[in-house]
């Protein structure tokens, strides 16, 4: 099972030009893998930035994404990635939900398509991530 970042599924939903196509094209590449899924916070930035809740399930189904929700374990680990990354210094530009869905990819899939890979890989090592290249 493969997570999708919310930047991601919003380039895939409404982008345009190369992000739009390289995000279809890694969406594309993880369902001949295995099934692409998206957690609840990664549901909900989605519904914030698109237009509405039912148009951007309709838009996921046509995709083949489903939805996983996040284990008790997945949102205790994002809690402690943000406490670390807050002991180092971190500013608040980094939300606790970029740590929810990064512990959700890491705890409960096998890996996280993302365009954001330097943070991903900076507070969750060993996750594999799948960048869409343009």
């Amino acid at each position: 099972m493969i997570a999708a970042d919310s930047s991601v599924l919003i380039d895939l939903i409404a982008g345009s030009g190369s992000g739009a196509l390289a995000a279809a094209a890694a969406v594309r590449q993880a369902l001949h893998v295995g099934p692409v899924v998206l957690c609840e916070v990664a549901l909900a930035e989605l519904c914030t930035s698109l237009r509405g809740g039912s148009e951007v399930l309709q838009h996921l189904e046509e995709a083949g994404i489903a939805y996983s929700a996040m284990a008790p374990k997945s949102a205790l680990r994002a809690g402690e990635m943000q406490r670390r990354y807050r002991q180092r210094g971190g500013n608040r530009s980094r939300t606790v939900a970029d740590f929810l869905i990064g512990a959700h990819a890491m705890m409960q899939c096998d890996a996280l398509i993302t365009r954001d890979a330097a943070f991903y890989r900076d507070y969750f090592k060993g996750l594999e991530l799948i960048v869409p290249k343009a």
